[in-house]
């Protein structure tokens, strides 16, 4: 977190500098929680976070792995889905077998899956989509 304050233009490694107030005001944050964040006093409230997020232009979720407390792999990047299908197409952004995979139902489960979630497609796409699910049976 340091770094990139420092990168961004604020001076706060000298009391007097005025840094730590400056990014404490952009933020929106008490200069307390700024003074305990780099002194490794204290985790900030989310409020803190999202604050310190904007001030310095990245996502909420560079601030947390940048301040050491979670890493990437607590915080994965979230999996790309197909664009959706144009308006007015009446065609689902997934199929559900689709929605399967992404999901990772096991195999042995994907009869069940399709059948549940069937009745929360558009009413004729759902209405095949069942007739087909009570088929796997």
């Amino acid at each position: 977190m340091e770094d990139l304050m420092r990168f961004r233009g604020y001076d706060i490694d000298h009391p007097r500098g005025g840094g730590r107030s400056k990014i404490a005001d952009d933020a929106g944050v008490h200069r307390a929680a700024v003074t305990r964040l780099l002194q490794r006093q204290s985790m900030p409230d989310l409020t803190t976070m999202r604050g310190l997020a904007r001030a310095l232009g990245v996502p909420v979720r560079d601030v947390l792995i940048r301040s050491g407390k979670l890493t990437e792999d607590d915080l994965p990047l979230p999996a790309t889905y197909p664009p959706p299908a144009p308006a007015g197409t009446g065609t689902p952004r997934v199929t559900l077998e689709e929605a399967a995979e992404l999901l990772g139902v096991p195999d042995e489960r994907r009869a069940l899956f399709l059948q549940v979630a069937a009745p929360f497609l558009p009413s004729e796409e759902g209405a095949g989509r069942r007739r087909q699910a009570a088929g796997a049976d």
